[in-house]
């Protein structure tokens, strides 16, 4: 779907930069401010800033298990690539092949704390996601070993479930948080963020229960399978240039966020290092130990089907194995109306719900002194079964990240094993009101193959507060009275 593609792509190389943790590693830190509250509204709530505005923040990763490219061959990049000498492929797998792809920009969005109990917020976000796979090493080295390939003649395949399913959108968002009990030792804080969205481009093919053999080299017989299509009508009437398609308005659809967190502060917090005392509310890491929850994305957007769309069944007796190859200069539309026309259409409907990659974040974060943390996340993404044809998916994946945080610098350091078994070591850096990191490129820069990658970049407006302190020396004793720079 080379629009859709572009409809991806498109925002990253607006903004100059070339899977499922946003901003992994500096997500979690008490200095995430705006950012944090991406993946729980929870950490809105006794935030370090009485302001935060973001300027811009690009976040992108995307892999597979399959396929990997010689890192050299990237470099300097041949005319060709060629298999087993730029690219190499997991013939021999056991398990299962997929490939995924987000990406996402925060736009200019705002986090304000009407005192240091509650606060709001609102983002605007441009996403991306793609997902695919399910697929069974052989029947991955069938298609993707010089297809056709008379070495394959005579085997019998079987298809379950195969899914590909591309989704791009705007997201806008009102959250609100507050802490919702403290009794010195123990804070609880919950929050919430209801987004509106706006979809920009999405389609989904799935194919299910197929048999088939190649009989000869030009010859193949489909015993039984079918294949679900859809896409939205607007990938019909692409307009040029491609930023005209990104409408604010059109395909509404909305979607929820829910966060708790939980805090443990012994002794009111005292003794844990209050390395940032100039800050709005310097008591926001004093904190021995936080632990969060949340949910996001639940929702999506109703779609209706371009008239080209149709679900085929895909038995027949005899086709040529060649004509179901991607030719040169083909457009995917083009493409697929042709091949459309080799099977027998069935009843479909006019429309389909994408839904949004549904995950579950669970976090902690130990305070050793209040520069040094260590935190621990988990994401679970919903959706990655067979339920759904029409939905994307978060990638399942473990973090640990240890981390150094004061005022006007942060370093973070995630080490990420996600469900595919793929081990990675990253790097971030916060310099003052910029963000900058990978989870992956530590590990990556060891590699001299990749099969995937990712990276982000925030910019950050450095905002004027309003402070007082009263002497009280109680939780919430700051009050207005002089202009000081708040932390970011």
């Amino acid at each position: 779907m080379r629009k859709i593609v572009i409809a991806t792509l498109g925002p990253l190389l607006l903004c100059q930069l070339a899977q499922a943790q946003s901003f992994a590693g500096f997500h979690t830190s008490n200095y995430a401010g705006i950012y944090g509250v991406l993946t729980n509204p929870a950490s809105a709530a006794g935030t370090r800033y009485k302001w935060d505005v973001n300027i811009i923040g690009v976040d992108a990763k995307a892999g597979n298990t399959y396929a990997s490219v010689k890192k050299s061959s990237l470099i300097n990049q041949p005319n060709k690539f060629i298999r087993d000498r730029d690219y190499f492929l997991d013939t021999s797998a056991s398990s299962r092949q997929y490939g995924w792809g987000m990406a996402e920009i925060l736009m200019p969005s705002v986090l304000y704390s009407i005192d240091e109990t509650q606060s709001i917020a609102f983002t605007w976000r441009i996403r991306a996601a793609a997902n695919g796979g399910n697929v069974e090493t052989p029947i991955a080295n069938f298609f993707g070993i010089d297809f056709p390939n008379p070495r394959f003649v005579g085997r019998n395949y079987n298809l379950d479930y195969a899914n590909v399913a591309v989704h791009t959108w705007n997201e806008f968002g009102l959250s609100y948080a507050r802490v919702i009990k403290d009794d010195g030792e123990n804070r609880w804080k919950a929050g919430a963020t209801l987004k509106y969205l706006s979809g920009i481009a999405s389609g989904y093919a799935v194919a299910n229960d197929a048999t088939f053999i190649m009989n000869t080299r030009r010859d193949a017989t489909i015993s039984r399978g079918t294949l679900k299509v859809g896409y939205n009508e607007t990938v019909d009437n692409w307009e040029n240039p491609d930023y005209k398609n990104f409408k604010l308005f059109e395909n509404p659809g909305v979607s929820l966020d829910l966060g708790v967190i939980y805090e443990w502060r012994p002794d009111g917090g005292d003794g844990f290092g209050d390395y940032d005392s100039e800050a709005w509310n310097p008591d926001a890491s004093t904190y021995k130990l936080r632990i969060g929850a949340s949910v996001t994305d639940i929702g999506g957007i109703f779609y209706k089907k371009a008239p080209a769309n149709a679900d085929l069944d895909l038995t027949t007796g005899h086709i040529s194995p060649d004509s179901l190859k991607y030719r040169d200069n083909e457009g995917w539309q083009r493409y697929y109306r042709r091949v459309r026309d080799y099977f027998t259409p069935i009843p479909t409907y006019d429309g389909y719900f994408m839904n949004l990659p549904t995950a579950l974040h669970l976090s902690g974060d130990y305070n050793i002194d209040g520069r040094f943390f260590i935190s621990a996340n988990a994401v679970v993404g919903f959706l990655s079964g067979k339920k759904d044809d029409s939905k994307n998916y978060a990638i399942t994946q473990l973090q640990v990240t240890p981390h150094f945080d004061i005022r006007n610098f942060g370093a973070y350091l995630p080490m990420v094993v996600n469900r595919f078994g793929q081990v990675d070591a990253g790097v971030g850096l916060r310099l003052g009101p910029l963000v900058i990191g990978s989870a992956s490129i530590i590990s990556n820069l060891l590699r001299s193959q990749l099969n995937h990658a990712d990276g982000f970049l925030a910019l950050r407006v450095p905002m004027i507060s309003l402070k007082k302190r009263d002497g009280s020396g109680g939780r919430y004793g700051k009050q207005l009275q002089q202009i000081q720079c708040a932390p970011n």
